[in-house]
């Protein structure tokens, strides 16, 4: 698979991803699997703030590619949400949840990975 289709795919999954845990910080729905219990404890300001960060960043992972306007954006998006993984990791690890903190570990190295590509791998024109 070449870097270019590689970086695509991944915009398109963890953009997705990205705006899909965005909506839920909104919605908080009841009944979310154990995986995502912490969202009840979250004050509600923060809800506002990682969510919109989440929806904005994964928006930014994909529209800007596809529209071909402003593509400098998709590696700042995915640099930003390396950074809001950052957050996350400062908020799971006094509560001992390193489960959630290895998937953030993970997921930021992903974006760290997908900015780099689309800045110096395989930019897009």
């Amino acid at each position: 698979m070449s870097q270019d289709r590689l970086l695509w795919v991944l915009q398109w999954v963890f953009g997705l991803y990205f705006i899909g845990v965005g909506v839920i910080h909104f919605l908080l729905p009841e009944g979310l699997p154990e995986l995502l219990g912490w969202m009840y404890d979250l004050d509600p300001t923060l809800h506002t703030i990682a969510g919109t960060a989440e929806i904005l960043g994964g928006l930014g992972l994909i529209l800007p590619a596809l529209t071909h306007r402003a593509t400098f954006l998709v590696p700042l998006a995915a640099f930003g949400l390396a950074a809001v993984m950052v957050g996350a990791i400062i908020w799971h690890a006094p509560r001992g949840e390193a489960l959630q903190m290895g998937n953030n570990v993970v997921v930021g190295l992903v974006m760290i990975y997908l900015g780099y590509g689309r800045w110096r791998l395989a930019p897009l024109t």
